[in-house]
């Protein structure tokens, strides 16, 4: 862990998507003491997914829990990209196949209590990288160390990697950007991590559009908060790009 990660988001924060994001881990933390590896998975690729997935390890990093977060996304990870990490760190691809150890993949961050395993070189077989016996044992150990493990996984509507990580992980959460993924294809995702025994925690609907001037919501909004609105309009939702 000799080199630190400079993650902060300097961008504007929006308070609705950090409201969400702290009911997010509140229920996660209602789901009982055991819970410690938790995948973070969706339909298709673009839904929000990675997003959330840091977002709600920083928050829980935030009120004082040890978190680690592994990008176990080998075909595409969008974490080096999206935080402009540089130089040419280590991770789990390489791990997996033998190369590095547990401390040349962990990395500190300047983000609280985070640590982070970033995904590695690209791999032409990353579902049998994950089936290897070391991706267990770096769960096993990570526990021993961290209150929470945070694992970003692939979409898993064509891809079986999700459902491989799922074996290994004590809950699961669908991300679904709402208005873009059907029914049906919901219902595939939800099916594969069952058939996987993984237990599915729940779904976060992303993206989704709070109209405070038409229909239900502004009727529900005025009625319970109206007091305490200053009465602009807001778009809500836990999830932005």
């Amino acid at each position: 862990m000799e080199q630190i990660l400079n993650l902060q988001n300097t961008g504007e924060k929006d308070y609705h998507f950090e409201e969400s994001i702290k009911t997010l881990r509140t229920n996660l933390q209602f789901c009982g003491s055991s819970l410690k590896t938790i995948m973070f998975t969706s339909s298709l690729p673009n839904e929000g997914k990675s997003e959330i997935t840091f977002s709600v390890g920083a928050s829980f990093g935030s009120i004082g829990k040890k978190v680690l977060l592994i990008d176990a996304d080998i075909r595409k990870s969008v974490f080096i990209k999206r935080y402009e990490i540089k130089g040419n760190p280590s991770g789990l691809s390489q791990y997996l196949s033998g190369q590095k150890t547990m401390d040349d993949i962990c990395y500190a961050t300047d983000v609280e209590n985070f640590d982070m395993i970033l995904a590695g070189p690209y791999s032409p077989n990353p579902a049998e990288l994950l089936e290897d016996p070391l991706f267990n044992e770096l769960l096993e150990k990570a526990k021993e160390k961290y209150d929470y493990i945070i694992i970003d996984t692939p979409p898993m509507a064509n891809l079986i990697d999700g459902a491989i990580i799922a074996g290994q992980c004590d809950g699961a959460v669908i991300v679904i950007e709402s208005g873009t993924i059907s029914y049906h294809l919901a219902q595939k995702v939800k099916a594969q991590l069952e058939k996987s025994g993984c237990r599915i925690l729940g779904a976060v609907l992303n993206r989704v559009g709070m109209d405070y001037e038409n229909g239900y919501y502004k009727k529900y909004y005025r009625k319970y908060y109206g007091k305490y609105d200053g009465g602009g309009g807001r778009k809500s939702g836990c999830g932005k790009q």
